[in-house]
Parts: structure tokens; sequence; C-alpha cells
């Protein structure tokens, strides 16, 4: 009778160390969902460097108010329009670098964009903004052609040329588009690339994606109405 009694009691302490067991392993696994969800889709990353390392910051912290910026710049678009970042104020908006007369990724991208300016058409706080990196030829009247021939809406989608030096300096060292890293270039190389950059309300650069690809582009728009909802 004894040795049954400690039998039984062996067996419930088995019992109840397995449910502890299990019980633990629950509340770790439901932890870490409610952890990676919260980091998931809390708020996009930022980015300040060619390398495009992402940065998690607090919205609203005075690291975030002091992170990088994309600065000031004067413009001109397809209607002749003096174009700043007063015209993106208070505005999320996403920007390329294109020339009108490329025969290879230009085309693909311009579709890319439209497909964007579509999907936010009627959304007042996105706006799109596409350089030129042959302004000595893309003048307002091409680009106002080209903006034509692409279903731009002139006052969705900005087609803006200007000082070269200027749009240089903007592409590779505050929007970072073209990804050489460590190799320096000159304004007589030409600026070239596919990239596709997202830029939130305050400046800051908060996703890169490639303007050639469709699924790439998808996660663009996903991350739009991320930043809308931060």
């Amino acid at each position: 009778m004894k040795k049954l009694l400690e039998t039984r009691r062996f067996s419930l302490f088995v019992i109840l160390v397995f449910l502890f067991f299990i019980s633990c392993k629950n509340e770790v696994k439901k932890e870490n969902i409610k952890i990676s969800e919260t980091s998931r889709t809390e708020y996009l990353p930022y980015y300040n460097e060619e390398s495009f390392t992402p940065n998690w910051l607090i919205p609203g912290s005075n690291e975030e108010q002091n992170f990088h910026k994309i600065p000031a710049f004067q413009l001109f678009n397809q209607l002749g329009d003096t174009i700043t970042q007063n015209t993106f104020k208070d505005k999320i908006y996403i920007t390329n670098f294109f020339f009108t007369i490329c025969p290879g990724i230009c085309p693909q991208m311009a579709d890319n964009m439209f497909k964007i300016q579509e999907e936010f058409k009627e959304d007042s706080d996105i706006l799109l903004l596409s350089h030129s990196v042959m302004p000595s030829t893309d003048s307002i009247a091409v680009l106002k052609e080209y903006a034509n021939n692409n279903g731009v809406i002139d006052t969705k989608w900005h087609l803006v040329t200007g000082d070269k030096n200027e749009i240089y300096t903007l592409g590779r060292d505050q929007y970072f588009v073209e990804n050489d890293l460590g190799k320096t270039k000159s304004i007589n190389d030409f600026l070239h690339t596919e990239n596709f950059l997202l830029i939130d309300k305050k400046k800051h650069i908060r996703g890169i994606y490639n303007g050639l690809n469709r699924a790439s582009i998808a996660q663009l728009i996903t991350d739009v109405k991320t930043l809308k909802a931060e």
C-alpha cells in the first residue's frame, strides 16, 4: 500500500513538471510573437548612409529629430513651376532619378511610378518626384512632353530639371541612390540608378526599393500605407 502511494505521488510530480514546462514554453512563444509583431508593424526604419543599414528610431524622439534629412533644394517641374521642400511640406513622397531619352531601365521605372501614382491618385498626402540626370537636354518643354506621354498627373508627379550639380549632389550625398560603396564619383560620372526612395513628412529616408522589381514596388506601396499610419 505504501509503495502504491509513493508511485502515485511520483506520477503526480512528473505530470506537474510536464505541465509546468508546457506552460512556460507557451508563454515564451506568445511573448516572442508579441515582440516580433510589434517590431515589424510599429514603424519603418530610418536610413542615413549609402549602405542603407536600418536604424530603428522612435518617431518624435530627439534622436529622430536630429537624424539625416533631405536638405533644401530648388528645381523646376514640367509646368515650369519652382519645386522646393515646401512643395512637399507635410507630404510623403517617392523619388527617383531618370532621363527622358533613356532606352533601358527608365521606361520600366516610369511604368512603375505610374502604378504608384494610380494607387495613391486620390490621396493628397502622397506625391512623386523624378529628377532628370540630364538637365542640359531635359528642358521644361521636354519634361512636359514626357509627362504627357507617360500619363503623369502634373499636381501629383513632379518631373524636375535644374542645376546638374545640385541634382547629382542630392542623388549621391543626400538620397544615397547609387550603391557603389566606397567608390568616389565626380560630376562627370553619370548618375544612373533604378532605386526608388520613400521619404516621410519630416524629410527622412524610410525605404529603398528596386524600381524594376514588381515585388519591391508592391512592398513600397505597403510601406507607404504603414508610414501613413505611424
